[in-house]
């Protein structure tokens, strides 16, 4: 037996969205200057 369809939401009024998004608060990221990436590469492209 499989597992049903979860449903999904598709957002109708975008403004309402929008402002409903701001009022939940900032979202702060922060990025370190110094931090470098050291990947080793595996001479494949994308990840």
């Amino acid at each position: 037996m499989s597992r049903p369809t979860p449903p999904t939401y598709k957002t109708r009024n975008w403004p309402a969205y929008n402002e409903a998004l701001k009022r939940r608060g900032s979202l702060t990221i922060w990025f370190d200057p110094t931090m470098t990436w050291e990947a080793a590469p595996t001479g494949k492209r994308g990840r």
